[in-house]
């Protein structure tokens, strides 16, 4: 069910991508601690994950989670829409790998600004337009691969085996053919091979800036 709300004021649209491992978990929480949920709604495409079973496994029968098919694009596309239309958005949680899960329900009410975030989100063509601001998240290779280790180790116990096999036959074919591609079509390019502060600053100040532009009838 969704709750209609009135939105005299267009949102601002702003889309978030990068490789696995450039830092777009990290970059996001740090811009949500920035604004309020009146004033920010992020919607990640990773809720948006198909099921364990409707995934597609490559020729050695490993799972492919890096493909565009791997998330209910429909879905993603059409609830895009209702958050710019005013309306409220509720997705069950995604829990990574495990299947008939029962999950938290979340909602992602819109708001002045919306932001929309995930590895293919410049590749769904359905999306991709309607960006008022794109944004690419880049970091070197060999740093991606170091903080995808990092974080399948600790908050998914894979073994390396496992997350080296992964980047090497999925992640990196899938950004070199469905991600890096768009890095030019960016407005914004932020390099998070050391720290991306600066260029969180800058995209936080457009943002305010925006904000500032809204109508008082729309808080």
């Amino acid at each position: 069910m969704t709750e209609q709300t009135i939105t005299p004021f267009k949102a601002l649209l702003i889309g978030v991508t990068g490789g696995s491992g450039s830092g777009k978990s990290s970059f996001i929480r740090r811009l949500r601690e920035r604004f309020t949920e009146e004033e920010l709604c992020i919607l990640p495409q990773d809720e948006y994950y198909r099921p364990l079973e409707e995934q597609k496994s490559d020729e050695r029968g490993k799972v492919n989670f890096d493909l565009p098919g791997s998330f209910d694009k429909k879905a993603f596309v059409a609830d895009v829409h209702r958050l710019l239309k005013g309306e409220t958005v509720e997705r069950a949680e995604y829990v990574y790998n495990v299947a008939n899960v029962s999950s938290n329900v979340q909602q992602f009410k819109p708001a002045p600004i919306i932001i929309v975030e995930g590895l293919f989100v410049f590749y769904y063509k359905k999306v991709a337009p309607l960006f008022d601001l794109k944004v690419f998240i880049n970091a070197k290779d060999n740093l991606t691969v170091i903080r995808r280790i990092y974080r399948d180790q600790l908050e998914r116990s894979a073994s390396l085996d496992h997350i080296l096999y992964q980047f090497e036959h999925h992640v990196m074919p899938s950004y070199e053919k469905y991600i890096l591609p768009y890095k030019d079509e960016a407005d914004i390019v932020i390099n998070n091979n050391r720290d991306f502060e600066r260029g969180l600053d800058v995209l936080a100040g457009y943002m305010e800036n925006h904000l500032r532009k809204v109508p008082k009838t729309h808080e």
